[in-house]
């Protein structure tokens, strides 16, 4: 009998197609191991009456068998999306654009793949134009689907596509390059399709959705996605489902942006959202690891109502779902959308801050309270600091954006062997790296903190390494990652691999060498545990 962790099947019949839309009461018979917890929770959404693109799933019983999925199975369900859209797939004058995603029936952040604006063909480019009254967007979609396809699909590397978009960028901000850019980019991203992947990028909608769906089951037995089942010990036959979306664009312009937040702070359990935004991008954007954000402030300052819409949206999630979230939504023209929500990874300082708060609150009964939090002493909750020696203030090298709290030194590596060797060696490590990408899972694992150059705090890689306890800094726009000569150069200054640097957590400092290192002991939180313990 495998050790893993198993999911019951509650059905007999794990091979269903449900679709999402309107406030309707989710049947008893549907649950999280047939959808996913991902569409699962959409579907909870919708019939809690917030926004959500309308959408219909295909249950994790396909999954073993992804070969077999095909058209017939799903054609009834995108004829419903297609009416509560109102808009068709590949038909040239209003076309129906769709993403296609993964979601098992635990969460495993960005251990598979997601594709955008599936259905953008040349021959629906222009009917896509005069339906949004925007060139830039089409071009936009477009460039990104043809660089997504290409890698989740058809196996190219994403820096072939990097590096036609900074050949066309010169150094500017994708976000305010023009269409004509964007189509140029475009240009060469189907060239560089036909060139890598060995054929031409499909034209043809019904086969762009086929292939997706295709990818994004296949997904589920990824290196990536088997590590971290793995690292978890989850069960190998739980499979994903797919859900197929409406999309909504937050590249669109004006007052469109995306962006990913927790209901609570996952470091401190702080009552307030914790959110990273983008405005004129979509949601890969700030998950993917390979692009930073700025908090919510921006968009709170911008568009204060929708902020408070967002913020009202929050507390209906946590009313409903009795715990801290972790959400994702576009903004497209000034009208909210939720795409996702799911029970927020934190670390065991926050869960015990967040699971004492909502018992105060009412979210949560005293039972549920214990429980949370019955693993949760003064070892797990203690916190390190710095403590600057003979007094005098350490001064850091860089800063950048915390998204684990604590403190860690060790020696810098670039990849998962470097960081095995040393680790067998019995040195700390901290893996440096150009994007705070998911791939780098078992690297991540041996790794004792992350430092990227770019990436937000709610980026998958983030969450991931706060799940596993890692001190975390992403978003280092000050560092550069120089992989041939194996150093980080900082400043002016280089740090060859196997240089001693600390992170801080708990500020988002960078230091040179080693630091000095005291716990802080919450005595106040320790005490609130101290009371919820006591027998009535």
């Amino acid at each position: 009998m495998s050790t893993l962790t198993a999911i019951r099947r509650e059905s007999a019949d794990t091979k269903i197609v449900h679709s999402i839309g309107g406030a309707v009461p989710l049947d008893d018979t549907i649950t999280s191991a047939i959808l996913g917890f991902k569409a699962y929770n959409l579907a909870r959404m919708a019939a809690l009456g917030l926004n959500v693109p309308p959408a219909f799933v295909l249950g994790t019983g396909f999954c073993a068998h992804p070969e077999d999925v095909m058209p017939s199975c799903w054609r009834d369900a995108l004829i419903k999306l297609e009416e509560a859209a109102t808009l068709k797939l590949g038909e040239s004058r209003r076309p129906l654009l769709l993403s296609v995603r993964s979601g098992a029936p635990v969460s495993m952040p960005g251990m598979m793949e997601t594709l955008l604006n599936i259905g953008l063909t040349a021959a629906t480019l222009p009917g896509f134009v005069r339906q949004t009254g925007s060139p830039r967007l089409a071009w936009d979609a477009y460039r990104r689907l043809i660089a997504g396809f290409g890698e989740v699909v058809a196996g190219v590397d994403a820096r072939h596509f990097e590096a036609d978009l900074d050949s066309v960028r010169a150094g500017e901000d994708e976000r305010s390059l023009d269409f004509v850019a964007l189509r140029e980019v475009a240009r060469r991203h189907l060239q560089t399709f036909e060139r890598e992947a060995k054929r031409s990028f499909p034209q043809d909608a019904e086969q762009q959705l086929v292939e997706a769906i295709g990818a994004v089951f296949r997904s589920w037995s990824s290196d990536k996605a088997v590590t971290y089942r793995n690292l978890h010990g989850l069960s190998h036959d739980m499979g994903t489902a797919v859900t197929v979306q409406r999309m909504v664009f937050g590249n669109a312009g004006g007052l469109s942006g995306a962006g990913v937040g927790f209901t609570r702070n996952p470091s401190t359990g702080v009552r307030s959202p914790w959110v990273d935004f983008l405005f004129n991008a979509q949601g890969e954007d700030v998950v993917s690891g390979r692009r930073s954000a700025q908090g919510h402030d921006e968009l709170a300052a911008v568009a204060p109502a929708l902020w408070a819409e967002l913020v009202e949206a929050t507390q209906t999630l946590e009313k409903h779902f009795g715990d801290m979230q972790d959400f994702e939504f576009t903004i497209e023209d000034g009208v909210l959308f939720l795409l996702q929500t799911r029970n927020g990874k934190r670390t065991p300082r926050a869960a015990a801050q967040i699971a004492l708060d909502m018992l105060d609150e009412g979210l949560i009964d005293i039972e549920t309270a214990r429980e949370r939090t019955r693993a949760l002493g003064a070892e797990q909750l203690s916190l390190d600091t710095i403590s600057a020696e003979n007094g005098a203030a350490l001064s850091p090298i860089a800063t950048a954006a915390s998204a684990a709290t604590g403190v860690v030194s060790g020696e810098v590596v670039f990849d998962e062997a470097s960081a095995r060797q040393r680790k067998q060696n019995g040195a700390q490590v901290l893996l440096v790296r150009r994007d705070a990408e998911t791939r780098d899972i078992a690297a991540l694992d041996l790794a004792d903190g992350l430092l990227t150059q770019h990436g937000a705090r709610t980026s998958h890689a983030a969450v991931v390494a706060r799940q596993l306890g890692k001190v975390c800094l992403v978003g280092c726009e000050a560092m550069a990652v120089d992989e041939v000569a194996r150093c980080l150069v900082v400043g002016g200054a280089s740090y060859p691999e196997g240089s001693m640097l600390t992170l801080d957590g708990n500020n988002g400092n960078i230091y040179s060498g080693a630091a000095i290192v005291t716990k802080d002991v919450p005595t106040d939180l320790l005490a609130r545990l101290e009371r919820l313990r006591r027998p009535a």
